[in-house]
């Protein structure tokens, strides 16, 4: 990561090093580049551990409550439909608390909206096993879902706007740390609940002090509303040529350099003055021609116009794809296990098919966004992993037990449906703002297309008796989001789509 911060200070000083050589000025200037270059290195690490954190903490409230679903049922009373309904809380979360994420990263900076968002993660998880009855038990859960659904949005942004050039590994990254945490959630709940004296109450707690220390790195960020604190050091690192040699680094006290300019001659300061009616001439274009970097002191949503996103069919085809993956992502997280529990494998063993499942996407969330980001569709990989989960839920309906852990591999695969949907967000638009809007509309949509899917399992389950239906119906869903993948894979935008229309 090192790397990554080194190349975007060699890419932001670069105006400064064709300028001509003034001793006591560039003594200075070299000075305060070190100042900006070990504060920049900082941030970026910094922020990079935010981000991994924070997607450690998307999916623990979720797969967790998975492997003990049968215990928290009996503890609770609950219903298999009641228990369907517990399963699509999380997606109606998402879908209410996701679409206010823009407008509050707006008001408040999107750093400050997921430092939040891990506080009630963490509140949410500590809370919900101890709130007593079904009521306390899912408002709880609302809270804790609430701070993930606000993350899930702002995740891509915070992505492109600090990582411009990076989308696709970094999204990788993020994406590889939100399934690790899924599936650590999954395979260490049993065994710790059993270490803790078999109370699924304190299984269910203890996930509250990972979201805890996520809150941490975020903290530095919390009072920088667009830009962050690497985002405002490059805009005034970019804005000293403009202002004549030596004037910006004299205002901020440099001691050397406010001597040299006492002792400097009026010819000096109108060469520097020619310097800056240059910079100033040539800064439009090169404005117009640069490539997407972080956003400056009043960020990128001050100049951009909105979007009419519902305009665009690329959109509204993300937002489905979206939308039938999630629904087999919480179909999978909250009744797999019990699938694999009725079909004789014990709770443990159950617990870890479901953590090789979300496991699957530690390596794979790292590979699907660097190939879709070289691919000009990303179709061909929408199709690959929905013909996984066509496979994968054969197996489960024909022999759950017997080849469980092949069909834990193959559904794992097929759940990587994510990382390719989050990577195409960033593709699909070509600003922070463009991706912002998106990302929203995207997640928010489809999260509400995917809200009936695990109550209609829970229901189908109750009423069937047994596995056959609820399968099928998965089954069934993975045509459809191989279609809508391949439209929201071709190569175009939402802003040129938004405009033609």
């Amino acid at each position: 990561m090192g790397v990554m911060a080194g190349e975007d200070i060699r890419t932001i000083k670069s105006p400064t090093a064709h300028t001509p050589a003034e001793p006591g000025p560039r003594e200075a200037q070299g000075a305060g580049g070190t100042a900006t270059r070990a504060w920049s290195t900082w941030t970026m690490r910094l922020l990079v551990v935010g981000i991994v954190l924070a997607a450690l903490n998307l999916r623990p409230a979720i797969t967790s409550l998975g492997a003990l679903l049968e215990e928290v049922r009996d503890g609770l009373g609950m219903s298999g439909s009641v228990a369907g309904l517990l399963t699509s809380v999380p997606p109606l979360c998402f879908a209410v608390f996701g679409v206010t994420a823009p407008r509050l990263a707006r008001r408040f900076g999107p750093a400050a909206v997921v430092c939040a968002g891990m506080a009630a993660i963490a509140a949410g998880l500590l809370i919900r096993p101890f709130a007593g009855g079904t009521a306390g038990f899912l408002a709880a859960s609302a809270l804790a879902l609430m701070g993930i659904a606000v993350s899930n949005v702002l995740m891509p942004v915070i992505v492109k706007r600090w990582f411009p050039d990076r989308v696709g590994s970094m999204t990788g990254l993020y994406s590889m740390a939100l399934a690790l945490g899924t599936s650590l959630a999954a395979a260490l709940t049993v065994p710790l609940t059993d270490a803790l004296g078999g109370h699924w109450q304190s299984g269910l707690a203890l996930w509250a002090a990972l979201a805890a220390a996520a809150v941490l790195p975020w903290i530095p960020f919390v009072r920088e509303r667009q830009a962050g604190p690497a985002g405002r050091a490059p805009v005034r690192e970019a804005r000293a040529p403009e202002q004549g040699a030596g004037e910006q680094e004299a205002g901020a006290g440099a001691p050397e350099e406010r001597a040299h300019e006492e002792a400097g001659a009026q010819g000096k300061r109108a060469h520097a003055e020619d310097r800056a009616g240059a910079a100033r001439q040539q800064a439009p274009a090169r404005e117009r021609s640069s490539a997407p970097r972080p956003p400056g002191k009043h960020g990128e949503h001050a100049d951009a116009p909105r979007l009419r996103i519902t305009r665009s069919r690329t959109a509204w085809a993300l937002a489905v794809f979206f939308g039938l993956q999630a629904t087999a992502a919480y179909i999978t997280m909250g009744w797999m296990a019990q699938i694999f529990r009725d079909a004789g494998v014990p709770a443990g063993t159950a617990g870890l098919l479901l953590a090789v499942t979300m496991v699957m996407g530690v390596p794979l969330a790292f590979v699907i966004p660097r190939l879709a980001t070289r691919l000009p569709s990303q179709g061909p990989i929408a199709i690959a992993l929905g013909v996984c989960g066509l496979a994968g839920y054969a197996g489960l309906y024909l022999a759950p037990a017997a080849g469980a852990w092949a069909w834990a591999l193959l559904l794992g695969v097929a759940n990587c449906a994510f990382p390719l949907a989050l990577t195409m967000v960033g593709m699909r638009a070509r600003s922070g703002a463009g991706v912002a809007q998106l990302s929203a509309f995207a997640q928010s949509t489809g999260y509400l297309i995917s809200i009936p899917g695990p109550l209609l399992v829970g229901v189908l389950y109750q009423h069937s008796g047994g596995w056959g239906l609820p399968i099928a119906l998965m089954a069934g869903l993975m045509i459809p989001q191989m279609v809508v993948g391949v439209l929201a894979g071709r190569d175009r935008t939402v802003e040129d789509e938004a405009a033609a229309n």
